[in-house]
């Protein structure tokens, strides 16, 4: 290691530290054992600009290790990203753009937000098969448009996450040669040595992953990392996983210990690890000269990087201008195709029933063709999600195919979805049974938190599956998602208002999932309720009820339907009964008040329908409101016999109705004159 190599590293070990020291919050560890791994990526093997930290072709890195992200944004600093000096001393604090863990959005150079672990290892693998797909899609003999490696550097705590071993199993599988893995491996865990927990042979777990694997046996040769990462380039057909030897805290008087890892070392503890590592003890977040100039050659490097491919590109526009102008499209632009909408089906009025997840299935492969940049699959599933998009090959086979199989994997799955969604060039999507969300939770809350355009298709949407039982029956995970800030919920009532779920989802550059049902359910007249406009208000009228209706129910989902059926029994009675649709609420929330009162006005007693958990509804429906819903899980029976006997069927909503209606009318009657006012009338 020369002079210049060893003051570089400890440049980025020491602005860390100080960051941390600052805050009085971090981790400290990570960066002082990992500083010369990320020292070799991004000044030596890395392309990317720092003054475009979306140049397309770049290469990817994740730090998987969030906790580490002290190192990071110290970094992206010293490499001339727009991360300032005053940003590392706002480490952590209030509206910086350095929080405690790297955050998609918030700072330039981060690539995906991390922190929860395993899920940056996922993400990064997502990364890789997109930009295998994409190569694939667009390379030529004469060009190789899209050639970008993703570096992922891990901790032991990212594999022992189970969502590891599921993104691992699937790489190998998909022989995803440009995912290059570097593992941190210190012997270390939170709670004390690896050992308590974690003494698996590693290399041989990942060997068996058909991974190509390495070992570095000191964290601080320079020469030994670049010659596994150079050995791991050299390998095409799998990804690679470098087992690197660090000492956490190195230099530290805790070094290799956990004390190091997760608290700021103290004043006395930060002088003496700056005295054993030769740093002036006296000065913070301070680079020698030399070192700034050795750290900013990156610059020139990247622009003559992005440079270069732009040249590429440019005889790729003359040689392939179709392709070229998808690319630019997709990629560049992120826009759909003009008129692609043209090609969502229209399903007749009255004609026969179906089931949202097999409309589901129509509407994907009528829009297949003109968005070429719809790419996913499902957690072994496709068969029962309809997922499949039929005229595409399989991307396991044949990288141009859009069909990802990823197996019994609905956490490693939707985390790939996410960093799929990050990479760009693809709309991406991941399905699986609503009930599974269960699994795959974590990683549709990063997707809101990233504010990523991951699609999630979820179906066998409530009790009507009926005869798999309550295992399989959501019940709580429709109002757990809608909980989540940012994700945009699409319960659809029928094929019609899904054909306009899946434009939402498509043109809204944000996390979105729907619930689409098992059962047949009756088609709307898309033309007179103009759903795709009114779908995508999150809620209209699909029964007026007449010009002074008395009753407001309103439903998601295949719970319309008795929903209808129960207000033409009460407006054949003369209770003129009005019916909404409400697919949506995060898209009725973004309406104007003026809308939201139009479709509940305060002067009517609004009934609620939907087959899972209640809580939630009093928002729409208020005090004097009643909710039809489920606090219990469901039972083992057919579908249509478990929605009967748990209060789904049309007999069962009309009577809750008139017990709501006589209700609100006594709680609402004027008092006698001198009787005192009733409670719950103001």
């Amino acid at each position: 290691m020369s002079d210049i190599q060893q003051t570089a590293i400890n440049a980025l070990r020491f602005l860390a530290v100080d960051a941390v020291e600052k805050a009085k919050s971090g981790h400290p560890g990570a960066p002082l054992g990992d500083a010369p791994i990320t020292y070799l990526l991004f000044h030596k093997y890395m392309r990317h600009n720092p003054k475009n930290a979306k140049w397309a072709n770049r290469d990817r890195f994740v730090l998987s290790n969030g906790h580490a992200s002290a190192m990071l944004y110290s970094v992206l600093h010293l490499t001339g990203y727009n991360v300032t000096i005053d940003d590392l001393k706002g480490f952590r604090q209030w509206e910086s753009r350095t929080p405690g863990h790297p955050e998609y959005g918030d700072t330039d150079g981060v690539e995906v937000t991390t922190g929860p672990l395993g899920q940056g290892f996922a993400m990064g693998i997502g990364m890789a098969a997109a930009e295998k797909h994409l190569a694939a899609v667009y390379n030529q003999p004469d060009c190789e448009l899209v050639d970008h490696y993703t570096y992922i550097l891990c901790g032991d705590g990212d594999l022992m996450e189970g969502i590891s071993h599921e993104a691992a199993s699937l790489a190998g599988t998909l022989g995803l040669g440009k995912a290059i893995v570097l593992y941190d491996d210190n012997l270390i865990s939170l709670d004390g040595p690896t050992e308590l927990s974690f003494t698996e042979d590693v290399l041989k777990r990942f060997d068996a992953y058909h991974w190509h694997t390495q070992i570095v046996e000191d964290g601080n040769d320079l020469n030994a990392i670049s010659e596994a990462i150079e050995a791991a380039k050299a390998i095409k057909d799998k990804p690679s996983f470098i087992a690197v030897r660090t000492v956490i805290g190195y230099g530290s008087p805790r070094a290799g210990t956990n004390k190091v890892h997760g608290e700021a070392m103290g004043p006395e503890d930060t002088k003496k690890t700056k005295e054993t590592l030769g740093w002036p003890v006296d000065k913070s977040f301070w680079v020698p000269e030399d070192a700034a100039k050795h750290w900013l050659e990156a610059v020139e490097r990247g622009a003559d990087n992005e440079a270069e491919w732009n040249d590429l590109f440019a005889k790729y526009e003359k040689a392939h201008p179709e392709l070229a102008a998808q690319f630019r499209r997709t990629v560049f632009d992120q826009k759909l195709a003009d008129g692609w909408e043209k090609s969502l089906p229209v399903f007749e009025a009255g004609g026969k029933p179906i089931a949202t997840r097999n409309a589901g299935q129509q509407v994907m492969n009528a829009f297949e063709k003109v968005v070429p940049e719809i790419f996913g699959g499902a957690a072994d599933l496709t068969a029962s999600t309809k997922t499949i998009l039929k005229d595409s090959p399989n991307f396991h086979i044949d990288p141009t195919g859009r069909n990802v199989f990823f197996g019994v994997r609905e956490f490693g799955m939707c985390a790939m979805v996410n960093g799929m969604a990050v990479h760009g060039g693809v709309i991406p999507y991941g399905s699986t049974f609503f009930n599974f969300v269960d699994y795959a939770k974590p990683a549709v809350r990063i997707a809101a938190i990233m504010k990523s355009h991951s699609i999630f298709v979820f179906t066998h949407d409530s009790i009507a599956l009926g005869e798999d039982g309550p295992t399989h029956q959501p019940i709580e995970q429709l109002m757990m998602l809608r909980a989540i800030p940012n994700l945009i919920d699409l319960r659809p009532a029928d094929a019609n208002e899904t054909a306009a779920a899946w434009k939402v989802a498509l043109e809204t550059k944000a996390p979105s999932f729907m619930a689409l049902s098992r059962q047949d359910l009756p088609v709307l007249d898309a033309v007179k309720l103009n759903v795709l406009a009114n779908f995508a208000k999150g809620a209209y009228i699909v029964e007026k009820g007449g010009d002074a209706p008395k009753l407001l129910i309103v439903a998601t989902g295949a719970e319309l339907w008795p929903a209808l059926e129960a207000a033409q029994k009460l407006n054949s009675e003369g209770t003129a009964t009005r019916v909404i649709s409400m697919p949506s609420w995060r898209l009725f929330e973004q309406q104007s008040e003026a809308y939201k009162a139009s479709i509940f006005p305060d002067h009517l007693p609004k009934l609620a329908v939907e087959a899972g958990a209640p809580l939630g509804w009093w928002k729409w429906v208020g005090r004097h409101g009643d909710v039809i819903g489920l606090e219990r899980f469901g039972a083992s029976a057919p579908g249509k016999t478990v929605l009967e006997k748990l209060g789904f069927g049309a007999d069962s909503v009309y009577a809750r109705a008139k017990k709501l209606l006589e209700r609100y009318e006594k709680e609402t009657a004027a008092p006698k004159k001198g009787a005192p006012e009733p409670v719950g009338t103001r």
